[in-house]
């Protein structure tokens, strides 16, 4: 397995590690439900050092325009735009973050496990445009500082003011003496930033946080950012997002522009039926259905969908999953289900998705 630049650092703290992505990666530094409710109540800092980062150069805006199901090209420097690229027939390779960072440099954030899945995909389309793809995931370093307190926190070591920089944004600076970028963006539903770097700096910016963030800041591992990114309603490929789904399943359809003339996988995406459509569930008691278990409507035998993710939330206080449903068009929220919790039916009902939304969203 791999292993980010801050290895070390997380080794010293005591982290407990699993493999994602094929990466060695911290999964709790202590106890999952503080570093849950440092994000939700200060701040939480995260290494995602294991997310790809790859560079699209020159004629980028009219290539990602055909690689990727968004409207790339509308973007002005320094914003963002979530989207996905899908294979021909429509099937999510990968969901990403763009982000422009001049007229002809773009910069693509690709989930881990998908990185040499992205990079093949967008190098076999790239012949037919003048481009430059350079993969820079093993030279770089991404460090997310998630949380109400998170931007007091940079105030105090970037050498620019960050408040007008709005979500979904991204501008150079210099945290300390340090060359980074820095996006208004994150994976928790809190406000929050992501700091792009090379990999040779990656310690001294995490012990710079650390220190200057004192006792608003914890270290965080992936246990507590899966439960805040489920809270928040967002996907995490492999459980809500695979080749064998579209992103109108998904209810992530507003990001495919169809109004562009063409794009890999459109013809698939205006044409495939959805049979399958995402749901948000809100459960009983504190027994919380798991991905894989299989839900029903009550009293019926047949199962009619499974869970892809799901946990007992550490904000709220109850069970809330998220499940593909066997129908054509959604639930309305309050329609009654069950999951099959360990051969125990446990009652769900359909609730809309985000569960948590911070306060002012």
């Amino acid at each position: 397995m791999r292993t980010t630049a801050l290895y070390p650092k997380h080794q010293k703290l005591g982290a407990a590690f699993t493999d994602f992505g094929g990466w060695n990666m911290p999964v709790r530094y202590g106890s999952d439900l503080d570093e849950h409710h440092a994000v939700r109540t200060s701040a939480g800092l995260f290494d995602i050092s294991h997310m790809a980062q790859i560079s699209v150069l020159d004629d980028a805006a009219s290539f990602l325009d055909y690689a990727l199901v968004s409207k790339v090209s509308s973007l002005v420097d320094g914003r963002a735009k979530y989207t996905m690229i899908c294979n021909d027939q429509g099937g999510i390779i990968d969901d990403l973050i763009v982000y422009r960072i001049a007229e002809r440099d773009y910069l693509v954030i690709a989930n881990a496990s998908n990185r040499e899945a992205v990079v093949l995909q967008l190098q076999k389309l790239a012949d037919d445009f003048d481009v430059e793809i350079k993969d820079n995931s093993l030279d770089s370093a991404l460090l997310a500082l998630q949380g109400p307190k998170a931007l007091a926190i940079l105030s105090e070591l970037l050498d620019i003011d960050t408040s007008p920089l709005k979500y979904y944004s991204i501008a150079p600076a210099k945290l300390g003496s340090i060359p980074v970028l820095i996006a208004r963006t994150g994976y928790t539903g809190e406000d929050g930033f992501e700091i792009s770097m090379a990999k040779e700096h990656a310690a001294e910016a995490w012990d710079l946080i650390l220190r200057v963030g004192a006792e608003r800041v914890k270290p965080c591992g992936l246990a507590a950012r899966d439960t805040l990114r489920l809270e928040a309603g967002m996907p995490l490929y492999g459980h809500e997002l695979d080749l064998n789904t579209k992103p109108q399943e998904a209810g992530l359809g507003r990001v495919v522009a169809f109004d562009k003339e063409s794009f890999v996988g459109k013809a698939a995406l205006e044409s495939a039926p959805v049979t399958k459509i995402l749901h948000g569930l809100k459960g009983e008691g504190r027994r919380a259905a798991r991905a894989d278990y299989e839900i029903f409507y009550p009293g019926s035998d047949t199962a009619l969908g499974i869970v892809t993710s799901g946990a007992l939330s550490p904000t709220l206080g109850y069970p809330v999953a998220m499940a593909y449903l066997s129908v054509s068009e959604a639930l309305a929220p309050g329609t009654k289900l069950e999951a099959d919790v360990r051969g125990t039916r446990v009652n769900y009902e359909v609730v809309a998705l985000p569960f948590y939304k911070r306060e002012g969203k």
